[in-house]
């Protein structure tokens, strides 16, 4: 048997080949040494002892249990158990969030899984995308978001109601088939989809969605809203327009300040201190002015720009354009998400804000500034910039209600 860090290595370097398609990828679940690895990485995570509803642990885990379990996924016999469903308290709210707690041996086979589709999915993922990834969290969509949505106009909230109970199943199945022609491997995802759930000793069927606490649905949700992903790249590239034009006073102060540096060298050492200090005054005064301009031209109409950022089913769009385009881009995301995904946009908390206004997005208030900060451009010269640079705030509501809860 093949190590798995070799097989799961394997797998991602293949992945970087868009066309290329992967099978007999079934057999790797009959691997022992890829239960132990998921062993030793459910082990770690926290509720990792939590029974199923077959009323047993990961504690006792042996060889002979691992064993029994390649033997009835070999023989097709295997079916996960319905996950038991507990309701877990949202913060800051009185909702419940309801929680699928799958068998031990159920666990294992899902943590196999997932690092084979990890290991298929992430090469290509976007890098837009940063829920439920490794080396990626909220810091990295906050980072990219001040990175790339500086000078924007509008933010487009986008929230997906409902989302991980809305899933499609049988879209899911076909993105996958998409890389995957393994109808072995298929057909056990199939299963866990399908496997239900127990609530108060009542078997309950899942037609849509994927269950959380799943240790597969966080890949196979992203997998899911890669589509999201592919179709803003897509609109983004269509969207997009024209260059951010210079403006053309600040050219004119940049050429002045240019010709006084050059007389200044050229006749510095022929003037005497009076001179010298005029001659400083004036080159001081044309600094001062040309950085007390945009280097950029304003209200540049003929100038369009979309940026993109997702964290899990939350994401936030940044337009530079009028508010038509934004609404329009909204309505288009709004009918992908209908007519390819099968998935509603909340109307309610999906919004248009202005970029000098606050939008809210992963528990921070983001909104533009004027900046007035001194830059070095790509030829190593120094500008002065008003770019609408990315501000972020902790909401104090936010804020008041952590010291509460100390």
């Amino acid at each position: 048997m093949r190590e798995p860090v070799k097989v799961l290595k394997s797998l991602s370097e293949q992945a970087i080949n868009k066309q290329y398609k992967f099978k007999r990828l079934y057999r790797n679940l009959y691997n022992p040494e890829f239960y132990f690895l998921a062993y030793k990485n459910i082990s770690q995570s926290q509720g990792s002892m939590t029974s199923g509803v077959d009323g047993k642990s990961l504690d006792g885990m042996s060889e002979k249990r691992i064993s029994a379990l390649i033997e009835s996924i070999r023989s097709f016999s295997y079916q996960p158990n319905p996950a038991r469903r507990v309701y877990i308290e949202k913060k800051n709210s009185t909702k419940k969030r309801p929680l699928g707690i799958p068998s031990t041996e159920d666990k294992l086979v899902q943590e196999v899984v997932k690092m084979i589709l990890e290991s298929i999915y992430e090469p290509n993922f976007s890098d837009c995308s940063h829920g439920f990834r490794p080396k990626r969290s909220c810091h990295s969509a906050l980072q990219q978001i001040q990175n790339q949505f500086t000078g924007i106009t509008w933010f487009v909230e986008g929230d997906i109601h409902a989302c991980f109970d809305s899933f499609d199943h049988h879209v899911l199945v076909n993105i996958l088939r998409e890389r995957i022609e393994d109808e072995n491997f298929l057909a056990l995802i199939w299963k866990m989809l399908k496997a239900g759930y127990m609530e108060q000793w009542a078997y309950n069927c899942t037609f849509s969605g994927t269950p959380q606490g799943s240790g597969v649905s966080p890949i196979l949700a992203n997998i899911y809203l890669s589509k999201l992903d592919d179709f803003a790249e897509n609109l983004k590239k269509s969207f997009n327009k024209g260059k951010s034009k210079e403006n053309l006073e600040y050219q004119r102060a940049a050429s002045k300040l240019y010709y006084i540096r050059r007389k200044n060298r050229a006749n510095w050492e022929n003037w005497n201190e009076q001179q010298r200090k005029e001659a400083l005054r004036l080159q001081k005064d044309a600094i001062n002015y040309m950085h007390s301009l945009p280097s950029k031209r304003a209200n540049n109409k003929e100038y369009k720009s979309l940026v993109y950022c997702r964290y899990a089913d939350d994401f936030l769009i940044g337009v530079i354009g009028s508010f038509e385009d934004a609404s329009e881009i909204k309505e288009k995301f709004r009918v992908f998400l209908e007519d390819t995904l099968h998935l509603e946009m909340s109307e309610e908390k999906t919004k248009i804000t202005h970029s000098q206004d606050k939008a809210r997005f992963l528990g921070y208030d983001i909104t533009t500034a004027k900046n007035s900060a001194l830059k070095y451009d790509s030829k190593h010269q120094l500008r002065k910039t008003h770019t609408g640079r990315i501000k972020l705030y902790a909401p104090r509501d936010k804020w008041q209600g952590k010291l509460t809860e100390y």
